[in-house]
């Protein structure tokens, strides 16, 4: 097998600053719920199923930090809500190790499947005997 890339072609992969930038800014608007930012940029054509180095995605980071209407808005430009990230873990089992009903039921109503993941979101519900959310996933 042999590497048809370049020495010089990896430079040209890496990102740039502006490129890093709004990156960082797409990540810190779904981490802090910041939705109207976040719909400019999408609307824009920013990619709703970029992650960052540790395979988080937007989805998962609005998700994570409870943020329901945030992850609505990635869903509906196309944020997959059974992606994991780097370590196996689901939107939904994060919103579920929080304790973010309204945030599970968006993912739920998208289609999340509830045993994906390590630990799934079902596991994550029963070890911190989240009832409400036990009772979500049915």
């Amino acid at each position: 097998m042999t590497d048809s890339t370049a020495p010089g072609d990896q430079a040209q992969q890496q990102p740039d600053e502006e490129t890093l930038a709004l990156a960082h800014t797409l990540f810190d608007a779904a981490r802090n719920g910041e939705t109207e930012l976040l719909r400019s940029y999408l609307n824009a054509g920013a990619p709703a199923t970029l992650t960052n180095s540790a395979g988080d995605s937007l989805l998962m980071l609005a998700a994570y930090h409870g943020f329901a209407e945030t992850v609505q808005l990635i869903l509906h430009h196309g944020g997959d809500a059974n992606a994991a990230n780097d370590r196996g873990q689901t939107p939904l089992a994060g919103a579920v190790f929080k304790g973010y009903s309204d945030v599970a039921r968006v993912l739920l109503d998208a289609g999340a499947d509830p045993d994906a993941g390590t630990p799934s979101a079902r596991a994550a519900a029963q070890m911190f005997a989240r009832a409400d959310i036990l009772e979500l996933l049915g």
